[in-house]
């Protein structure tokens, strides 16, 4: 039987989705008989002549369905775009209609997280909106207690309903976002293996 993995699936422009999203990971892999899978997804454009390479020239692996349908736990994070997640990820999450009627994520812990360049940008909407297509698919959705002593701290990113970074410094992590993400990714492997068995 292979090791179950948390799928850390996110799209990123200028790098504080995917730091969020190695932090996750870092938290995972603190949880023993669990891995953590990193994905990402292709650009989505409007030039029809032009497409993308199988596998990317740099970061993380292009998700696929199977990534998706085989995961014990989904953290799902994406870059803002007014206050929802950004066209390339919707547009993944989009085409999992065939995941969905074979109900392939039922019962499965998901959380979300997210970044943006301001301050008020859309943190909260962005996650509350991620939540909705994983809501349909069944997934059961683990938020962000204010037992982490970091969320009554931190005066960029993070809030109870998921992770996130306030990027108008830049991609770096400040040190109560990089300990919510690794937090978060602690909970969320630890959760998957109590609902494995």
């Amino acid at each position: 039987m292979s090791t179950p993995y948390v799928l850390i699936l996110y799209y990123s422009r200028t790098g504080g989705t995917r730091n969020l999203a190695m932090r996750i990971a870092r938290g995972v892999d603190e949880v023993p008989g669990i891995d953590a899978r990193i994905r990402t997804v292709p650009d989505v454009t409007a030039e029809t002549a032009r497409t993308a390479p199988p596998v990317p020239e740099e970061g993380a692996v292009y998700c696929s369905k199977d990534d998706l349908r085989d995961c014990a736990a989904l953290a799902l994070g994406s870059a803002t775009r007014f206050g929802n997640m950004a066209a390339p990820l919707k547009y993944f999450i989009d085409q999992t209609a065939d995941i969905w009627m074979g109900h392939e994520l039922v019962g499965k812990p998901a959380s979300v997280f997210c970044s943006s360049n301001s301050l008020h940008g859309g943190q909260e909407s962005t996650l509350l909106t991620m939540m909705v297509p994983l809501l349909h698919h069944g997934m059961l959705i683990q938020g962000l207690p204010y037992a982490e002593p970091a969320l009554n701290q931190t005066t960029t990113g993070g809030s109870p309903y998921g992770v996130s970074h306030l990027g108008s410094q830049g991609p770096e992590l400040s040190s109560h976002e990089a300990e919510l993400a690794v937090a978060a990714g602690r909970r969320l492997a630890t959760l998957a293996l109590r609902l494995q068995t």
